[in-house]
């Protein structure tokens, strides 16, 4: 690829300043760190491909989707027209605002266009249709379905029929893959030296996360993302109020990683060690939502280590202060404002039309 012109250097601290409050994190950096390159052949890889739990994806296809989405926000790629003729369907039976008009932002930004569906109660769902029907008539109306559903067990519902790509929004305490690779794309951004696997021991990140991944869907998401990072996370603190807060899906993984992990129900003691602190305020029990303890709340009074960064999939409650927002701590806002990028890189592959995209 070639270097970035004066004009597009410029563009892009346009782009990486979206957010007004907290750290503004630019493409540059990384893409520096990558010495400008994309991994095509990861992309390729993810064509026609349903985006469902991100233990689909491996380190590398992460840091592919990553390095197109710096270079998506550091480029005016507009003009390539890379989604057009295709049409999205954004299907969401729970409530969202970032989620749903981020992916829509990306379909269209990129000359796709967008069929949405805000609220499944306007749906044959009201009238006792099934998920399984609806995934049939979505193969005549798209190429892509963005799905988002309150039961977990919606995504193997809807691919009874669905031959489309379908791609996971969040599904009851199940998944939230597109967030969490958000989620890191924002430290990526942060510190580059992260994609390595020979990062430098002083680069490596202490990751705290306050919730509970075993029924708090972007936390699990986020955590078994992380996973993936050895030789760049040199440790993972969970902050829970509950003895055992991993669940099912990530027992297994973390048994398996080489990351020490340890659990403990005291935010305050901890914080001062914490490089990045990842903090979600909904857990999703049974069949009703619920937020985290008062006791577990951050503010600028909370013991942070120097140079700690604070990452929420939003939205927040009151476990985190607006009097954070206006402090370096305030990574939150920079990781919201990448998620149009990484939702177009993603979906740009799924749909196989990376080729279209001028300078990769």
């Amino acid at each position: 690829m070639n270097s970035l012109s004066n004009q597009q250097v410029s563009e892009a601290l346009s782009a990486s300043a979206a957010n007004s409050k907290g750290q503004k994190l630019s493409p540059l950096s990384l893409l520096d760190a990558f010495d400008g390159n994309i991994d095509r052949d990861a992309l390729k890889s993810l064509a026609g491909q349903s985006i469902l739990n991100p233990r689909q994806f491996d380190r590398r296809t992460v840091l592919s989707i990553a390095q197109l989405a710096a270079l998506l926000e550091s480029r005016n790629v507009e003009m390539d027209k890379p989604l057009d003729g295709k049409i999205a369907i954004t299907a969401f039976f729970e409530p969202s605002t970032r989620t749903r008009l981020s992916f829509e932002s990306a379909v269209q930004r990129l000359d796709g266009k967008v069929l949405s569906v805000p609220d499944g109660q306007v749906t044959g769902i009201a009238k006792g249709e099934s998920l399984a029907d609806i995934g049939e008539m979505f193969n005549t109306y798209g190429d892509v379905v963005i799905m988002r559903h309150p039961e977990t067990d919606s995504m193997d519902e809807i691919q009874k029929n669905l031959q489309r790509p379908l791609i996971n929004a969040g599904n009851g305490s199940g998944h939230h893959p597109t967030q969490a690779l958000i989620d890191w794309y924002a430290l990526l951004k942060w510190r580059p030296e992260l994609h390595s696997e020979q990062c430098p021991p002083e680069k490596r990140v202490h990751l705290g996360i306050i919730g509970t991944p075993g029924s708090m869907r972007a936390v699990k998401s986020f955590l078994r993302l992380s996973l993936m990072f050895t030789g760049a996370v040199s440790k993972i603190t969970l902050v829970s109020e509950m003895a055992d807060p991993v669940g099912l899906d990530l027992t297994e993984p973390i048994e398996q990683s080489p990351i020490p992990i340890e659990i403990t129900n005291d935010v305050q003691e901890v914080l001062p060690q914490l490089d990045v602190v990842y903090v979600n305020s909904i857990a999703f029990l049974g069949d009703s939502y619920r937020n985290l303890d008062s006791r577990y709340s951050l503010d600028a009074s909370s013991p942070f280590k120097d140079g700690a960064v604070i990452m929420h999939p939003l939205a927040r409650n009151a476990e985190l202060s607006e009097d954070l927002d206006e402090t370096d701590h305030n990574l939150y806002f920079a990781q919201a404002a990448g998620a149009v990028f990484v939702r177009q890189a993603l979906l740009a592959a799924v749909l196989d039309r990376t080729d279209r995209i001028s300078g990769i």
